[in-house]
């Protein structure tokens, strides 16, 4: 009996480590690689879901995971672990709640705007509490003095058309910057989404950049560390000329500032499915 418990006193401290959240997402990133298609030259992406739904118990799976790790525990985590952490949980709960319809669905407005709202329904448990995605979005990272970061608006993926593009890897902490920054140029790069007019001199971007206008407008300086604070949206696309603008004198234009204002595009709420 005292050998029994003396072996089982080796074994307990070892039971928080094997428990630990794996901050690598291997798990998730081999999904996304295996059911992601890049198209447009790599601006945009598309999901196989009726792949996807082959794969459902690992997806399940790695939700679990997500679902076990406990608040104390998440608040021991630096910002871009929590940020990477809540990102991926939200696109991840995102296409389990498509596949409880596909392929019965064009939309992930199907579901409904008022009753069975995808965004409001409460259909996970995150830090032991019934959660939905708006909740993960709205109140966690895009909540005022946490993250201060709108870039995230180009990670969150909506599992629409006109939403910046599912990420083809699962975000880390370690490479969260570059991934936000990758993402930024990408959806901005995509002129069917964001674009500069020379004949108007209007910039012709996403309705996200209308939806939440306060998070360009707050004065935020994001996770990279050495920006300086964006004030106004004109002022964040000015970073991104020669994404949003083909010639070098419109270019020129966009980072200056000097345009006749801005349009935004009709948002393309298609489901983001792949054709083959």
């Amino acid at each position: 009996m005292k050998r029994l418990l003396a072996i089982l006193a080796l074994l307990l401290p070892m039971t928080p480590a094997l428990a630990q959240f794996d901050q690598t997402y291997g798990a998730w990133t081999a999904l996304l690689k295996k059911h992601v298609v890049l198209i447009s030259d790599g601006k945009a992406s598309q999901v196989r879901y009726a792949d996807f739904a082959k794969d459902r118990p690992a997806l399940k799976a790695w939700l679990d995971s997500v679902s076990k790790v406990t608040d104390a525990e998440f608040k021991g985590w630096s910002k871009t672990q929590q940020m990477a952490f809540l990102i991926n949980a939200y696109n991840g709960f995102t296409i389990e709640k498509i596949l409880t319809k596909y392929p019965d669905l064009k939309s992930i407005r199907d579901f409904g705007t008022v009753f069975g709202n995808p965004w409001k329904d409460k259909f996970f448990t995150l830090f032991g509490h019934e959660s939905y995605l708006d909740q993960v979005e709205h109140e966690m990272l895009r909540a005022k003095g946490v993250y201060g970061e709108p870039r995230v608006h180009f990670a969150v993926n909506c599992a629409s058309i006109g939403c910046p593009m599912l990420r083809e890897e699962a975000y880390v902490a370690d490479r969260l910057d570059a991934q936000l920054e990758e993402q930024a140029r990408r959806f901005l790069s995509d002129h069917s989404r964001n674009r500069y007019n020379e004949q108007s001199g209007q910039l012709e971007v996403s309705k996200i950049f209308d939806w939440f206008k306060e998070d360009w407008t707050s004065g935020y300086k994001g996770i990279g560390a050495n920006q300086q604070p964006i004030t106004s949206r004109e002022q964040f696309f000015a970073r991104y000329a020669k994404q949003l603008a083909d010639s070098p004198e419109a270019q020129a234009k966009v980072a200056e500032q000097k345009i006749a204002g801005l349009t935004f595009l009709e948002y393309d709420w298609g489901l983001n499915s792949a054709k083959h």
